[in-house]
């Protein structure tokens, strides 16, 4: 049956405008070294205009730029909806790439550029769903506070966390909310699955610092802060952290044994993991605490021995478990290095239970109707974590049904991202279905 007039501009406009936004280079390289979030930013807040939203552009450093706009609902006595997303992206190394990764290619059926995953995806679907609910007199039942935040992919502190801090007002009366990373579906046992978000692992940058005496490379040095560095690295990185389950994992794990037949063996996941397919990566680090080293700093010069040296630690951590993860990196760096923590921020885990969960798994089922929907925990982390400093529940919802080939997860700040037309179709719909209810 042909598609109303309606729903194929939907459609159309997801597709259009996700490309026009990884042709804007938002690429952030952390401490403030961002580019092109104020043209996105303008892009956006100019296209949520065009239907007569009131779009405000909310700059918290030159370039460094945020929208929001807030579509009424029909009954003022419900709380409000925040849907966001942000639109900054990692950077990407051009010559590892198969195509410009700026240029928003349409090949067999699927853009490819950065932030095709990570995740202009979902901001293209936000913008053309809500254009759409504008241009059909389609009411929410609720206000939805609809968001785009820049620095997200460097802890947020020039986009939601500056946003919270300074204008809290624009989220007032918000008790929810949903954004990356969840609603993608994936292949189990010939199930297709969509896996909703209701946690992530908390975040703890760290920083270590070794100190030793500067000297000649050719002399003796028993306090060389390379070594001492090193061997830091080596046991932090060689760590075993144990397996636990969370309520969210636990119940993710049973599921998936039910559905592939394996059972769940607490002491061995594995199979489950295997069974998962692609995903098994972004779910196997939810088992575990982690933290690894991702970069080094030290000397200068062939000949010359240091007297400092530095790495850089990716820690996350499951919930409840944050400072005794702290304490065992602080243990597994010595005495000789100190460990300080650049950026930290805690974990979440909401319950798979209530109202927006079984609107998020009916609007999913409606275009899909021999779905599951499973929840599962996010190994990063998303802006939720600062909209939870408001007391607003945050989920992973952006919805997509993607082939069971396609390796989504492993193109999260990946080479080569690209994500299916059809899929942008498919999570415009539903995301209209929710909006639109909820």
């Amino acid at each position: 049956m042909p598609k109303e007039p309606a729903l194929e501009r939907l459609e159309a406009e997801t597709v259009e405008f996700c490309r026009e936004l990884i042709r804007i280079d938002t690429t952030n390289y952390g401490g403030n070294k961002g580019q092109g979030e104020l043209q996105a930013a303008q892009y956006v807040a100019e296209l949520l205009r065009e239907v007569g939203l009131d779009a405000k552009i909310y700059e918290s450093a030159p370039g460094r730029a945020n929208v929001v706009a807030r579509l009424a609902g029909s009954d003022p006595d419900l709380p409000a909806l925040v849907v966001h997303g942000h639109l900054d992206v990692v950077p990407a190394i051009a010559e590892d790439w198969s195509v410009d990764p700026f240029a928003a290619e349409l090949i067999d059926g699927m853009i490819w550029g950065r932030g095709a995953v990570d995740m202009k995806n979902m901001d293209a679907m936000i913008i053309a769903v809500i254009r759409h609910m504008v241009r059909e007199r389609i009411t929410p039942r609720r206000d939805l506070v609809i968001a785009f935040f820049a620095d997200e992919e460097a802890g947020g502190d020039y986009g939601a966390g500056w946003m919270v801090t300074h204008h809290p007002e624009l989220f007032a009366g918000a008790t929810e909310a949903i954004s990356e990373v969840g609603g993608f579906s994936v292949d189990i046992n010939g199930q297709r699955a969509y896996m909703l978000q209701t946690a992530e692992k908390g975040i703890a940058w760290s920083r270590l610092t070794a100190h030793g005496t500067a000297g000649h490379g050719s002399q003796l040095n028993p306090q060389n802060a390379v070594t001492e560095l090193a061997a830091a690295v080596a046991r932090i990185g060689s760590h075993r952290w144990p397996l636990s389950y969370t309520p969210t994992t636990r119940a993710l794990l049973q599921r998936i044994g039910e559905l592939s037949g394996l059972g769940f063996d607490e002491a061995d996941p594995a199979p489950l993991l295997r069974a998962m397919g692609n995903v098994s990566r972004f779910v196997g680090a939810t088992l575990q605490n982690t933290a690894n080293p991702t970069a080094l700093s030290a000397g200068y010069k062939h000949n010359v021995i240091p007297g400092q040296a530095e790495a850089l630690i990716d820690a996350r951590t499951l919930p409840g478990q944050h400072e005794q993860t702290l304490a065992t990196l602080r243990e597994l760096a010595g005495q000789n290095v100190q460990l300080h923590v650049d950026h930290e921020q805690s974990s979440l885990e909401v319950p798979f239970s209530g109202e927006l969960v079984d609107s998020m798994g009916t609007a999913l089922l409606a275009e899909d109707p021999d779905a599951v929907v499973l929840p599962y925990m996010l190994s990063g982390g998303t802006d939720n974590k600062w909209l939870a400093t408001l007391g607003i529940t945050g989920y992973g919802f952006a919805p997509l049904q993607l082939p069971p080939e396609l390796d989504f997860t492993g193109m999260f700040h990946g080479v080569d991202e690209r994500v299916p037309v059809t899929a942008l179709h498919f999570g415009s719909r539903v995301l209209a279905r929710l909006l639109s209810t909820y």
